[in-house]
């Protein structure tokens, strides 16, 4: 006969074996994912698409924190403070500002980032091809395609003289507005520009046309003004105002009257695949900076007439979405 103090140890250790197993397990790597705007199921989708072009599935063999700061830019100390405490296996930070305070607190864990800025300049990286550190990613170029945007805005309303650029300060960034400033100046056109870092301020912006009224607007390519874009949208059809959008979440299909830009989608797929290619043993320093593979052009007919205008059969040719 067994026991009675033999038994119980003998369910004791039963019942450990479990729990041993289970600490053998090797953990899942945890992404430390950090966007500037709000949550949206494109950009997720998008980078989970990445993922799992390497291999890689959320939940399966690994795992994504997602860190949505809706324009609350001084969360980011204390959240990449958070991520490198707890050693995560890659920060992901799709969007300038987030990236540049990754860089800033680790020099060692790698960082795949998501800029529209030379993220030489912006000291990310040595260089494209060579980014020689712990960060590497996708340059969006927004500060490039801000010319080409003028000038199709431009083409739309031919008669423009005075365009209003909505630009956030928060953004810590001046170079789209130089970039926007140059190419305002080759065309002809004067700029007013307006701040907004917040809601209220969106609303004082569109305010000042009341007695200051632009002949188009032009809105930055940033991803708080993404979040707001059906109170944008929602502002300029209010005011009559032709606006232009950059190519992040779709402004146009809310009513926005163009928008041009990189593809969000492509973006966050290919800081996906770069990040599913690092968990795999890549280097940051050995892998270059890519650049956007597909650029969006998209115009809203509907919001068009509204405006009184005609859309240049030119335009509507090389459109890659025309909404009716």
């Amino acid at each position: 006969m067994i026991q009675r103090r033999e038994f119980i140890a003998g369910l004791g250790g039963a019942a450990a074996w479990p729990l041993m197993a289970q600490a053998q397990q090797p953990t899942m790597p945890v992404i430390g994912f950090v966007d500037a705007g709000d949550a949206l199921a494109g950009r997720v989708a998008a980078f989970r698409k990445g993922l799992g072009e390497t291999g890689y599935v959320e939940g399966r063999n690994v795992m994504v924190e997602y860190h949505w700061l809706e324009g609350q830019f001084d969360r980011l100390p204390a959240l990449m403070a958070d991520l490198v405490r707890r050693r995560v296996a890659v920060i992901a930070s799709t969007a300038t500002r987030a990236a540049i305070a990754a860089k800033a607190a680790t020099a060692t864990i790698p960082i795949v980032f998501g800029v529209g800025y030379d993220p030489v300049k912006l000291g990310l990286v040595a260089s494209l091809a060579r980014p020689g550190g712990n960060a590497t990613g996708v340059n969006s170029f927004n500060t490039e395609v801000v010319a080409k945007r003028l000038a199709l805005l431009h083409e739309l309303v031919p008669n423009a003289v005075r365009v209003a650029m909505l630009f956030n300060p928060a953004n810590d960034n001046d170079f789209n507005l130089r970039e926007m400033q140059e190419a305002a100046r080759v065309i002809g056109l004067q700029i007013q520009v307006l701040n907004a870092t917040s809601i209220g301020e969106i609303d004082a912006a569109f305010a000042t046309f009341e007695h200051e009224r632009p002949d188009a607007l032009f809105v930055q390519a940033d991803q708080f003004f993404s979040g707001r874009r059906v109170q944008l949208a929602t502002l300029a059809a209010r005011e009559r105002v032709p606006a232009a959008y950059g190519g992040g979440p779709d402004s146009v299909g809310v009513g926005g009257l163009m928008s041009y830009g990189p593809s969000n989608a492509d973006r966050f797929r290919q800081a996906g695949v770069y990040t599913g290619r690092i968990l795999q043993g890549a280097k940051p320093a050995d892998l270059p900076v890519l650049q956007p593979t597909k650029f969006e052009l998209k115009i809203n007919l509907t919001t068009a007439k509204a405006l009184g205008l005609t859309i240049p059969e030119t335009l509507l040719a090389t459109a890659d979405e025309v909404i009716q």
